[in-house]
């Protein structure tokens, strides 16, 4: 068969899985989900093997030491994916959930319930984990899911997918409710882009780039999802060591995720006491600085920020560091140069958090805390499936609920309309 050929028989055969999927038993599902869990840990050696060869090929290519983290996988990571799935075992299915009710005069009752998506198509970079993560969520949720990962780790994604397919449909879940597109041609792409027929959201996870091919190119309603140019925002009225713990973790903990700080903004009161005991910090550990005027006149030794650095996802060492004149500036620069994903303050004044929490435009903002917490698992909806950066249907970590739409269901006694 030709690329196009066998991605629509693959989108055919979700859509018949979804089909079953929605009427699944929750029991059911979650025995899946467990013995998934189990089969992952049991095939650690196999999957680290392959993964390996993922990596040697990375390295050969050139990927940043950032990238090369994400793609890794060792029995830390693989026993993550595990427990994320039997984490989901634990949370309410959201299908069949009604959420609201109300009669009528006529006696009519009428209310809206939980149902899947339906097929649910994810396009992702580098990140072998997410296969196994967007995957687990989908079952859970009763979507049929087809995957399509990054070329930098085809082997990974083809063994994750094989051991989760294969234990899912031995545990009664039905054929082809996962799968991955088999190829990293990108002609594959562009036939799941015009399958509005069969595909009913596309979730891209990836940078700048990907995001934006998908979302102009795709006939499938996309939720965006991902990108991000997260800001710390240092306060005047901010404790110090705090605000060098916070910096620090949200640009070092894991730099090539998204919910990594990638810019830091400083106010003029505590530059030139701050921005050189945070120089020390990032030179032990190799974090770069770009900084404005005012930052190189404090800290001769960093780069000359450009224009487009205030608006750059580095995924790497790098942070972006702007000194502000006011709590006003650091609000509309981090409202004009920022994603929408995931924003912070450091401040102990009170009506300045409360502020910042009103006016910036954001998924998710902090007041003195890590923007690394962004997660699904952090906030405690298991494993998630991206954080959406928009605003209609879903916003933030999208966890089991955000997988979900509604129906209305109407309850009647043989009422006929007048």
């Amino acid at each position: 068969m030709s690329i196009r050929e066998e991605v629509i028989s693959q989108a055919k055969q979700a859509k018949k899985a979804a089909r079953k999927l929605a009427g699944i038993p929750t029991d059911v599902k979650n025995r899946a989900l467990l013995k998934i869990a189990a089969r992952l840990e049991d095939s650690m050696d196999e999957i680290i093997a392959v993964n390996n060869k993922d990596m040697e090929a990375g390295e050969k290519a050139g990927l940043s030491r950032a990238l090369l983290d994400r793609l890794k996988l060792n029995e830390k990571r693989i026993k993550d994916m595990a427990d994320g799935l039997r984490e989901l075992v634990n949370l309410d299915d959201p299908v069949g959930e009604v959420i609201r009710m109300w009669k009528r005069p006529n006696g009519l009752q009428i209310g809206q319930m939980r149902v899947p998506l339906g097929v649910v198509g994810i396009i992702y970079e580098a990140r072998p984990n997410v296969t196994v993560d967007a995957a687990g969520l989908c079952l859970k949720a009763g979507n049929a899911v087809i995957l399509r990962g990054g070329s930098e780790a085809i082997n990974s994604n083809k063994i994750l997918t094989r051991v989760t397919a294969e234990t899912a449909v031995e545990a009664g879940l039905p054929e082809g409710a996962v799968q991955l597109i088999q190829t990293t041609d990108r002609e594959a792409v562009r036939v799941l882009f015009e399958l509005n027929e069969y595909l009913d959201v596309l979730i891209p996870r990836g940078g700048a780039g990907l995001i934006k091919t998908v979302v102009n190119g795709s006939k499938v309603p996309v939720i965006e999802t991902g990108v991000g140019n997260c800001h710390v925002y240092v306060d005047s009225a901010a404790d110090l060591d705090m605000a060098l713990d916070i910096v620090f973790n949200a640009k070092t903990s894991r730099p090539a995720v998204c919910n990594a700080a990638e810019s830091l903004l400083v106010h003029r009161d505590i530059a030139e006491e701050f921005l050189p005991r945070l120089y020390k910090l990032f030179e032990e550990k190799g974090v770069e600085l770009r900084g404005c005027d005012q930052s190189l006149r404090i800290i001769p030794a960093i780069k000359k920020a450009e224009e487009e650095d205030w608006s750059r996802e580095y995924l790497d060492y790098i942070m972006a560091v702007k000194v502000v004149e006011s709590f006003e500036e650091a609000v509309d620069h981090i409202n004009n140069y920022g994603t929408k994903h995931s924003e912070a303050i450091v401040t102990n004044d009170y009506s300045k958090s409360q502020r910042f929490l009103q006016e910036i435009d954001a998924a998710a903002v902090y007041v003195n805390a890590s923007t690394r917490f962004t997660d699904g698992n952090q906030f405690g909806l298991g494993a998630e499936i991206g954080i959406s950066t928009q605003k209609l249907h879903a916003r933030g970590p999208m966890g089991l609920k955000e997988l979900t739409t509604t129906k209305y269901i109407v309850l009647g006694q043989g009422q006929i309309r007048e």
